[in-house]
């Protein structure tokens, strides 16, 4: 025989207990932590911090106090402050060098075509990559692809004057079956094309490095489901791959535009004289040649000043842009 059950009776509080709403709440865990504390917690990660940051400080700030070259007629000989100041002189004179809006206007149109043929190049080589089935392949062409990227633009050149040049292997082929040589290292007309194919092939395999750490973040239950779905390739493509490297791509754009007066310095001096100056001539060159060759430090001064501020204003207009459609950017608001 059991016995009743015996009812369960709520204990009341003490009048004297203080209630939950009563209560103090605990100490902010927000508070600022001490320099030392953080240093002593952070002293290795700090430490590794310190040969990046000397090696910009010491490269790229501390020369830029050069640039007041560009508001002197500079002598090397008596240095920064016994040459005398100008003001804008030496940007008078640029300005009206008709050599220099020239190499202005091969820069735009060099930046241009790299623009539209060089940069979706990557993103296009990382999605066949990523494509590939067999995870062997896909090592294999990636150590193929990038590289060139190892390569300098001596062997570079040499290697297309080889294949292109007037005794290389194309015109050598040509020959053999009657027909016309035609020598691509020395067209000018032809030689922005020229010029973007060489970038293309020796940095391309470089650039899908980073959309394929991209692409590899991107959850494979996703593609699953939009395959169940009835979702082909394409449509997986356009909905999941390209959104999930959105971010990457604006990123890049960004950085590339606030670049684009650099199309490059070896690459166009090393065939400046095969093509002739008014077809290869751009702003580093013409930095270069005023400069150095020339002696006309104060012209080359400001025409590299010019072409930084310039940059600097596509950064910032670039990343404005960028917020505007939702994405971080270099830096945030």
């Amino acid at each position: 025989m059991t016995s009743p059950a015996t009812p369960v009776t709520k204990k009341r509080p003490r009048p004297d207990t203080p209630s939950e709403d009563d209560r103090p709440s605990p100490p902010p865990t927000n508070r600022r932590v001490p320099l030392r504390v953080r240093l002593r917690n952070h002293g290795v990660m700090l430490a590794l911090m310190v040969p990046g940051l000397a090696f910009f400080l010491v490269f790229f700030y501390v020369p830029m106090l050069g640039n007041v070259i560009a508001f002197q007629d500079y002598q090397p000989f008596i240095g920064f402050q016994d040459s005398a100041f100008t003001g804008l002189a030496n940007f008078q004179e640029l300005f009206a060098d008709p050599a220099f809006w020239e190499s202005v206007r091969n820069t735009l149109v060099f930046a241009l075509l790299q623009l539209l043929l060089f940069f979706p190049a990557p993103l296009a080589l990382a999605l066949l990559v990523n494509s590939l089935i067999s995870g062997r392949t896909r090592r294999f062409v990636q150590s193929i692809v990038y590289l060139p990227h190892f390569i300098s633009w001596v062997l570079v050149v040499a290697l297309f004057q080889q294949v292109l040049g007037g005794a290389g292997l194309l015109n050598n082929f040509l020959r053999d079956h009657g027909m016309q040589p035609w020598d691509l290292m020395t067209n000018p007309d032809t030689f922005p094309l020229l010029i973007t194919a060489q970038a293309i092939w020796k940095d391309v395999g470089w650039g899908m490095i980073i959309y394929l750490a991209a692409l590899a973040s991107v959850d494979q239950s996703l593609y699953e489901s939009a395959a169940v779905d009835g979702a082909g390739r394409w449509r997986r493509m356009w909905h999941i791959t390209l959104p999930a490297v959105r971010s990457v791509t604006v990123l890049l754009l960004v950085l590339r535009l606030g670049d684009v007066l650099s199309v490059g310095f070896e690459q166009f001096l090393l065939q400046r004289d095969a093509v002739g100056a008014r077809a290869a001539e751009v702003l580093d060159t013409y930095v270069f040649y005023h400069g150095v060759v020339y002696g006309d430090w104060g012209i080359g001064a400001a025409a590299g000043l010019v072409k930084g501020v310039v940059g600097a204003l596509m950064i910032w207009g670039a990343n404005k842009a960028a917020h505007a459609f939702g994405e971080q950017g270099v830096y945030s608001k």
